[in-house]
C-alpha cells in the first residue's frame, strides 16, 4: 500500500467538499506550521542529494517545486524536507492581486491533470521579498535549496506599461532570487502572452539584465517558428535559461469522465501535458544548440517522464501536478532516477 496515494491523496481530495483550492491552502498552512522534529524526519525520508550547477547556481538535486505551489513562500522550510532540490515561489506581481473569481482550480482525475485560472492571486512583490528577507540572502543557513522567484504582471497594468511593472518586481525581490523566472506564458492574464512576441520580451530582458539569472518561461502552445524567434531573442540579450513548459489551453488529453472540464477556461496541467511538454524541450535544446540551460516542466508523472525530459535535453525539472497526485514519494524517485544529462547546458 502507498501511504500518499491510498490513504493521504483521497483524504485531501475530500477537504472542502471536493473544493481543490481549500484542499491546496490546507495543506500549504500545514506545510507551514511543521515544527522542527518533524521537518528532520521528513528529511530522513525524502531528502536525496546528487548536486548539479547550471546556469551558474549548485542545485542538491535536480528536482524542483514549480510556480504556483507556494506562491507568497508560506512553507519555505517543508519543501526541502520533502525532497526538493529547489524551489520557484510566485508567480508574484508588482502590486497584490486577489485573482480570478472562485471556483478557479479544478482536478481532471482520471487524467491525472489540473485545469487552473487562478490569476496570479498573490501578496505581492513586496510581501514576498518581506518574507524571503527573512531567510536572508541566497546561500544564507535558512536557506537549504536556491529559491527561484517567478515574475508576472499585474492585471491592472496596461501591456505598454507592462516592462515597468515586471521591473518594479525585480528591484524588490531580485537580492533574495537565486534565479528570476520571467512568466509570460500564463494563459489566465488577459494579453500576457503576447509578452513573448520579439520586441516585447527582447525589451523585458533588456530591462532585467543584471548578476541574477534570469529564465524565460514559455507556453506549450506556441509554434515551432516562435518558438525559434524567441530564443534568438533570449540568447542576444543574455538570457540564462528556459523554463519549458506553462499550461496548455489544449484540452487534447482529457479522458471521457473529464471532458466536462474542457469547456472550463483556464490553463491545463499534468499527464496530458506530459509528451507535449518532451517536444518544447527537445526543439529549445536543437535550436539553440544546447546554449540554453532548460528547466523542464509539465506532466511529470514518474521518474520516467523525467528522465525523458533530462534526455531531451533539460538540465533541472519540476513538479506540481504530479506532485499533487502522486505525493513527495515521486519527489525523491525523480531526484533519485534522473540520470546525468550530456549537454553543454548542464556541465
Amino acid at each position: 500500500m502507498n501511504f500518499f496515494t491510498d490513504v493521504a491523496r483521497p483524504a485531501l481530495f475530500r477537504l472542502g467538499g471536493g473544493d481543490a483550492e481549500h484542499a491546496h491552502e490546507w495543506t500549504l498552512n500545514r506545510l507551514a506550521q511543521l515544527p522542527a522534529p518533524a521537518l528532520a524526519a521528513l528529511r530522513r525520508r525524502y531528502a536525496f542529494s546528487a548536486p548539479v550547477d547550471v546556469f551558474g547556481v549548485r542545485f542538491p538535486n535536480r528536482v524542483g517545486l514549480a510556480a504556483g505551489v507556494d506562491k507568497n513562500g508560506v512553507a519555505l522550510q517543508a519543501w526541502p524536507a520533502l525532497g526538493f532540490g529547489f524551489v520557484e515561489v510566485g508567480t508574484v506581481t508588482a502590486k497584490p492581486q486577489p485573482g480570478n473569481d472562485k471556483p478557479r482550480l479544478f482536478r481532471a482525475k482520471d487524467s491525472e491533470g489540473i485545469v487552473n485560472r487562478m490569476g496570479f492571486n498573490n501578496a505581492g512583490a513586496a510581501a514576498l521579498a518581506e518574507r524571503l528577507a527573512e531567510l536572508g540572502p541566497p546561500g544564507s543557513a535558512k536557506r537549504p535549496v536556491p529559491i527561484g522567484v517567478s515574475l508576472g504582471k499585474s492585471k491592472v497594468t496596461p501591456l505598454e506599461d507592462a516592462v515597468e511593472d515586471y521591473l518594479a518586481s525585480y528591484r524588490l525581490l531580485q537580492s533574495y532570487a537565486d534565479y528570476i523566472a520571467v512568466n509570460v506564458s500564463s494563459p489566465n492574464t488577459p494579453g500576457l502572452r503576447t509578452l513573448q512576441d520579439k520586441d516585447s520580451i527582447g525589451a523585458l530582458l533588456q530591462a532585467l539584465a543584471g548578476p541574477v539569472p534570469v529564465l524565460v518561461k514559455i507556453a506549450p502552445d506556441l509554434t515551432e517558428p516562435a518558438i525559434a524567434e524567441l530564443l534568438e531573442v533570449c540568447l542576444a540579450h543574455g538570457a540564462a535559461g528556459i523554463i519549458a513548459t506553462n499550461t496548455t489551453l489544449s484540452r487534447d488529453g482529457l479522458a471521457p469522465a473529464d471532458r466536462h472540464l474542457a469547456s472550463e477556461a483556464g490553463g491545463l496541467s499534468g499527464a496530458p501535458l506530459t509528451a507535449r511538454s518532451r517536444q518544447v524541450v527537445r526543439f529549445v535544446h536543437t535550436e539553440s544548440g544546447g546554449r540554453l540551460p532548460i528547466i523542464g516542466v509539465g506532466g511529470i508523472m514518474s521518474a520516467d517522464d523525467a528522465s525523458r525530459l533530462l534526455d531531451a535535453g533539460a538540465s533541472l525539472v519540476q513538479l506540481y501536478t504530479g506532485f499533487i497526485y502522486r505525493g513527495p514519494d515521486l519527489v525523491k524517485a525523480v531526484a533519485r532516477g534522473a540520470r546525468p544529462v550530456r549537454t553543454a547546458a548542464a556541465r
